[in-house]
């Protein structure tokens, strides 16, 4: 069942550079936190699961052509669990493979702090995902 009540997120649209780039990367990540393709144009992609907000890459005419800088003022990253910490250790180990880096190597996977299981991965276009462990993510304080 989808939460249609007000302030329930509907969907995040990320505008990127380089579809092809963005959906080799984020394809794979979304595909194994259990998201399927719902719908592609010719400028984008959309994942999506049973219920809950979607999730759009997109590139066209309307993107410009400056790169993506989690540092700048905006969009500093998304945050998904990522199942139990294996799951997410898992993640880390096979993300290498299909263009993320982990960040914050020598402080993870409790970057977030000491009881915050998490890994925060950096795809080639700049973007950051945190990869939340469901046995161990209580979220860090602000």
């Amino acid at each position: 069942m989808t939460d249609a009540s007000p302030g329930a997120l509907h969907h995040l649209e990320i505008w990127v550079g380089d579809l092809s780039a963005a959906e080799w990367s984020w394809g794979w990540l979304l595909t194994r936190l259990g998201y399927e393709v719902r719908d592609r144009w010719p400028d984008g992609v959309s994942w999506g699961r049973d219920t809950g907000p979607y999730v759009v890459l997109e590139s066209g005419p309307d993107v410009a052509s400056a790169p993506h800088d989690r540092l700048r003022p905006g969009l500093n990253h998304l945050a998904f669990w990522g199942g139990s910490r294996s799951d997410v250790d898992a993640l880390v180990r096979d993300a290498p493979a299909h263009g993320w880096s982990l960040l914050f190597a020598d402080r993870h996977p409790f970057a977030g702090g000491p009881e915050h299981y998490a890994a925060y991965l950096e795809d080639a276009q700049g973007f950051e995902v945190e990869l939340v462990a469901s046995d161990g993510g209580t979220p860090p304080t602000p």
